[in-house]
């Protein structure tokens, strides 16, 4: 039953047990009982304040405004100070002050990096449809700009992200976004996203922009993936064989500075042989044309002794009168099994050489046969 209807004998709302007083408390009234308990006399119907109740009323006042303007700014936030609406600078970490209800602040967190993410079927130019996902990372570095250069800096950001991304993808084969050209397009990405919102001044600084790896619909992806296999064989034979090349390269370049190198060790070789045989020939020339015979007969008995220094046959003089000789046989025919079968071939061809120098040496001045004449005169 409420409290003013018939019958009812409670108190109503405002203290009054009868309900006879149709009306709330008067407001003369109630600043009158407070001015009393200041100290404050009431005047008339009303009452007012004193002079020290007012002051203390006013003190308290100020003590709770003041008190409310203290406020802390974390390490890795920076706040942006407004002064009725008006931009007055950037408060730094740490406990500061604001005059309430004049100044306001606005903490912005500097030290994080957020991230934008970007994603959807997007066409290529070589008329394919692609699945593509971008995360773009960025920090604030003024933080002002980020809260009032654009409404929503975030969104600005996504939308641009979105349409750099779909500009990279539209000139690009799809191909090159699946396999070798997705690090070019990150790049690409990257520029365009910064070129987009420079006009804006969003305040932010983009610090990596991650393509994630994009997919071919679902309808072809088994095809797509055996072209992506086929792709990365070919990358793979391509490298062995560069490896192959760098490993032949250098033992063909050293067989070849070896096959120099003997060739000039060879050819220095040659030259030396014969100027020496040269300087021998000047030697001797003089020598056999003051005696020729002598000078045969010494050529001719020490070439034989450089060639039977190396034979085991034994030459006996027959016109000695020594009839006692002993002959290590045993030795002689095993040295014989040992020796080659061409051996004598050796020696007769080291013979007719021999004789052959002495020709060339002994020429006839006295119209005499030489002794490799008379030599093969006899074997004739």
């Amino acid at each position: 039953m409420a409290w003013n209807e018939p019958g009812n004998k409670g108190q109503d709302p405002w203290g009054n047990k009868n309900g006879n007083d149709k009306g709330p408390p008067d407001l003369d009234e109630v600043f009158k009982n407070i001015s009393k308990r200041f100290g404050g006399k009431g005047n008339g119907a009303g009452g007012g304040f004193s002079a020290l109740g007012f002051i203390i009323v006013l003190g308290i006042a100020v003590v709770v405004w003041g008190l409310s303007g203290f406020y802390t700014v974390k390490e890795a936030e920076k706040g942006v100070a407004l002064r009725f609406g008006e931009y007055i600078g950037q408060v730094e970490p740490g406990l500061q002050w604001k005059a309430t209800f004049i100044d306001e602040v606005f903490p912005v967190n500097v030290s994080n990096v957020r991230s934008i993410p970007a994603s959807g079927s997007m066409l290529t130019a070589d008329e394919n449809v692609v699945l593509v996902e971008l995360d773009v990372q960025y920090i604030v570095v003024d933080p002002y700009r980020y809260l009032f250069s654009a409404v929503d800096a975030n969104s600005s950001l996504r939308e641009a992200t979105d349409s750099a991304l779909r500009y990279v993808v539209g000139h690009n084969r799809m191909d090159d976004i699946l396999t070798t050209g997705r690090d070019q397009i990150r790049r690409d990405t990257w520029e365009e996203v910064e070129r987009i919102i420079k006009p804006y001044n969003l305040g932010i600084e983009i610090r990596d922009v991650n393509f994630l790896p994009a997919r071919p619909p679902e309808e072809v992806k088994d095809a797509f993936d055996d072209a992506i296999a086929a792709q990365e064989d070919e990358q793979r034979f391509i490298r062995e064989a560069e490896a192959y090349s760098r490993e032949i390269e250098p033992k063909a370049r050293g067989t070849v500075q070896r096959m120099e190198q003997q060739a000039n060790a060879y050819k220095e070789r040659e030259i030396l042989e014969a100027r020496g045989k040269v300087a021998r020939f000047e030697k001797l020339l003089p020598e056999y044309q003051a005696a020729p015979e002598v000078t045969r007969n010494r050529l001719y008995i020490d070439a034989m002794s450089k060639v039977l220094s190396g034979t085991n046959k034994v030459l006996v003089d027959s016109k000695s009168g020594n009839n006692m000789m002993y002959l290590p046989l045993d030795k002689l025919m095993e040295q014989r099994t040992q020796t080659k079968p061409t051996k004598s071939v050796e020696l007769d061809a080291v013979n007719d050489s021999v004789n052959s120098i002495v020709d060339s040496v002994s020429m006839p001045l006295d119209g005499r046969p030489s002794r490799s004449d008379r030599t093969r005169q006899g074997r004739n």
